[in-house]
This record gives C-alpha cells, structure tokens and sequence, in this order.
C-alpha cells in the first residue's frame, strides 16, 4: 500500500476514526493490527518475517538485560548481543544480498574455472526490510549499553511496525517513541491541521514535482550517449531535486499521518541543498539514518580517536557500508565510497586551513560562504550519478560527459524533453505564486521547529490553524486542485521503497 495510492487515502481516515472512538487501552493494539494490514498488503507472507524478528529481538533484548546482573542461560551480554545482531544482518543479507554475493563470489572464481549453482529459487525483497532491521539493532545494542527494555509484547512490536514510518522512515529510537505509547492521548486540533498540512504538502512534493522530474531524469540516463554536457548537468540537478522531493515528500506523509494519532516522528531531512559542506550536507539529508551510521557503525569502529588515518579508515567503512545499505549493487558501493572520500577530502581542507591563518581567515567571509553552498551542491550532484545510475559504466560515461574528459564518443544531438503543461493560462499564472506561498508557510513551520527546545516534541508551527477557516479551506482545495491537475499519468512508487 503505497502513500501515494488511493487505497491509502482509504485506509488512513478509517484508522484515524476507529483510533479516536476508542479507549486509550485498545489504541496501541488497534494500531498494531492496522500496521500488519498495512505491511500485509503487499505480500501477506512477509507479515510472518516481521512478526519473526519482532519476537526474536523482545527475546534478545530481555536476554541482554540480564545478563548484565548476572549470565542468563549460561551467557553474558556480549554474547546475547552478538547473536542478535548477526541474527538481524543474517536475516537482511539473505533477503538483500544474496544475488549479490552469489555473483560476486561467481566473478571471483570463474577465472580459476570454476563456479556456483545458480540460486534456483526467488527471493523478494520486503519492504522495508532495511529500515526496521537498523531499528532492532539499536534496540539491542541501546539495552547493552545501558537502557532498559520495553517491557510490553505489544508495544514493542507497535515500535517496529508503525504503519507511517514503517517501509521508508525514518529509522526511530525506541527511547523516543516507546513513551508516547502511555500517555493518555487527548484529540487535538493543531495535530489535525499540522498532519493534514504535512500529508498534503508531501503528496504535492511527490506527485507534482518528483514524478514529472522522473520522465525527464529517466529519458537522461537511459539514453546519456544522446545528451550534451549541457543537458546531462540539467538531468543531474533534475534527479537531484527528485530523489530530495520523493523522500522528504515521504517522510511528511509520515510524520503527518503519524500526528493525526497524536505521535511525534522526528524530521528526517534539515534543507540540504544549502549545505555548506559534504559533512555538513549528512547532517541534514536523510538524519536518522546518518545518525544511526555514526552511533552504531561509525563510532564503535573507533570514531574519530586515535591518528587522522584511522579516522579516515573509520569514515570509509562507514560510508562504504552505507552506500551497500541503499542496494545490492557496486554502483551504490562506489556512491558510498565517493562520500566517504568526499568526506575525508573535507577534514584533510579543514585541518589544512585551520593552519593557515590567510586560508582560515578567508572561510569565514559571506563570498567563501555562499561558494562552499554551490560547490557542496555540485560535489553532492556528481554523487548522484553514481546512486542513479544502473552501471558504473553508465555513471562514468555521464561524468565524463559532465566534466569535459576525454570521451570515446561524440556526444549527438540532444532530445527534446518536454514539461507538463497546463491548457488553463490562468492556473498556468498563478503556479509560481502558488508555490511561494506554498513553501513560504512550509519554510515558516521549519524555522519554528529549528527553535524549538531540546527535549520539545513540535512539529512546527500548526500553519493551517493560524489560518482562518476560509483561508485553510482555500489552502487545502488549492493544494487538491494542483494535485489533480499536475499529476502525472501514473505516480510511481517512493524511491526508497526498494531499500
């Protein structure tokens, strides 16, 4: 069941009704069958493997627990840990990786002549899968480190199968989210009008922009040979934009449909694009996952201590296995490589500046400033290519292309690619202020929840209820209008769906 799916606009009121009319104590389960219905949707078998892990992992962590006192059956906490997690990455890898490494392996020792079997048998990814298996790994690892687990079934397994966040995002604490589960929830207005105006403005994000950029990026990498350099930077900045719209479009569908029960999701995304580093760029992009690399890879592997190249050692691996994270692929390795370098080129210019009076001195100036914005964008763009495109092959021939190196081929004349249009010249004209006001109120809420106190969970500014009645039923019929005048034919599935 996608978000952007009818069925979903079903599904969700229905939900939100039976939620509301029913007493506090049955809300936590009702939400938890609403989930599985949710997840069970698609395949109904793979509500089994959820289920599965759930219950190995309430068992994992309780076992975890109190080993620490004292062994439980017969094991401390390390092993109890250790077996937890290579039961979760055991679980993804066969899921996710087993072409992969299949072929891999196959590569490696065909040229001794010999081979594997081929995998006679097929093996579908479940949705979702790499989210809610980092979700259970900082479970256990969080009770090892000193935090008490849940001590209900039922909420646990509410935890892990939240139905808004539950196939993309984003990746929850259970610290977080476990305590809302008690409170006594009360109907209110400004969670109504905040969720209805984050669904809405992640459905424009999604269908309006995201999936008209698609034909466009589509056409692009399909067929690069027939681009001009020109054209290709204009298919790159397309997909940028696409993949920042389809995502964040679906974390506010997420964090929207969760306020509609009352539930906080943290925002996943901090405005990227005005980054003014590749580190400070993984700051905003796609947090709770950056977040989880740093606290549950990166720092175990030995952080930042010790000398700068086992740092830099330290961020490659992180990002290497970030980037396998995304997909069972060398391209998404190579991406993740490339931001591991692109990271450690920056702290090797940090250290470099920092003793460099002239050099330190310049970086602080607005002109250095908005050059570092532009430049992150570019370094993060010619990143792109290498997630979007199907081949490394592919990806280096576009960046050849993109970056004037000596290429094989003359590139030919460029396609034609055209935009949707609209045959109404009034809607046509209003678009563009539309879209300001659109984002202005969305801008607003943003810097409402940049100031928010630590500890405070706000979705923003309610906008919608600072409105006047008239004023948010223009608000909503504007956005439902565009919704169904720009859409495209056919809206596909969420980009991160697949991983």
């Amino acid at each position: 069941m996608l978000f952007n799916s009818f069925a979903y606009m079903i599904f969700l009121p229905v939900v939100v009704f039976l939620f509301w009319l029913s007493p506090q104590k049955l809300r936590t389960p009702l939400l938890l069958i609403a989930s599985y219905v949710f997840y069970m949707s698609w395949k109904p078998i793979y509500g089994i493997l959820i289920f599965g892990l759930t219950l190995a992992n309430f068992f994992f962590g309780r076992a975890v627990y109190k080993s620490v006192e004292k062994p439980f059956a017969g094991f401390g906490p390390k092993p109890w840990l250790a077996l937890a997690v290579a039961a979760n990455l055991i679980t993804l890898a066969y899921f996710k990786y087993a072409y992969f490494t299949h072929d891999l392996i196959n590569q490696a020792i065909t040229p001794f002549g010999k081979t594997l079997p081929p995998i006679t048998f097929q093996i579908l990814l479940p949705l979702g899968i790499s989210f809610f298996v980092f979700e259970f790994i900082h479970y256990v690892v969080d009770i090892y480190r000193g935090s008490k687990p849940v001590k209900s079934f039922i909420d646990f397994a509410l935890f892990a199968s939240f139905f808004p966040t539950q196939i993309a995002g984003p990746i929850k604490r259970y610290q977080n989210f476990i305590p809302q589960l008690v409170n006594d929830k009360k109907l209110s207005v400004a969670d109504f009008d905040q969720g209805i105006n984050l669904i809405l403005f992640g459905l424009f994000k999604k269908v309006i922009f995201a999936d008209n950029l698609s034909t466009v990026v589509q056409s692009a990498f399909d067929h690069p040979e027939l681009l001009s350099s020109a054209d290709l930077w204009l298919a790159v900045y397309a997909f940028a934009f696409q993949i920042y719209f389809d995502f964040s479009g679906y974390t506010d569908i997420a964090r929207g449909s969760a306020a509609l029960f009352g539930y906080y999701v943290p925002p996943n995304f901090n405005l990227p694009y005005l980054a003014s580093s590749i580190s400070d760029f993984w700051r905003r992009w796609h947090i709770s996952l950056s977040s989880w690399l740093r606290d549950y890879l990166f720092i175990p592997l030995g952080g930042s201590r010790g000398s700068n190249i086992f740092n830099y050692r330290n961020l490659l691996i992180t990002m290497v296995l970030g980037g396998l994270w995304h997909g069972a692929s060398m391209h998404f390795v190579v991406w993740g490589a490339y931001q591991g370098i692109m990271l450690i080129l920056h702290k090797e210019f940090q250290r470099i500046a920092s003793a460099f009076a002239p050099l330190n001195n310049l970086r602080t100036t607005k002109a250095f400033q908005v050059f570092s914005v532009i430049f992150t964008f570019h370094v993060v763009c010619i990143g792109w290519v290498f997630f979007r495109a199907e081949t490394i092959e592919c990806a280096w021939a576009i960046i050849q292309k993109l970056l004037f190196l000596p290429q094989a081929n003359q590139a030919l004349p460029a396609l034609a690619v055209s935009l949707p249009t609209t045959q109404d010249p009034i809607i046509f004209m209003l678009l563009p202020l539309i879209l300001i006001l659109l984002f202005a109120g969305q801008f607003y809420s943003w810097l409402q929840t940049k100031n928010t106190k630590d500890g405070e969970h706000d979705l923003g500014v309610p906008f919608l209820a600072k409105l006047p009645i008239p004023a948010r039923a223009a608000y909503v019929a504007i956005v439902i209008c565009l919704l169904m005048i720009f859409s495209p034919d056919a809206s596909p599935r969420f980009i991160y769906f697949q991983f």
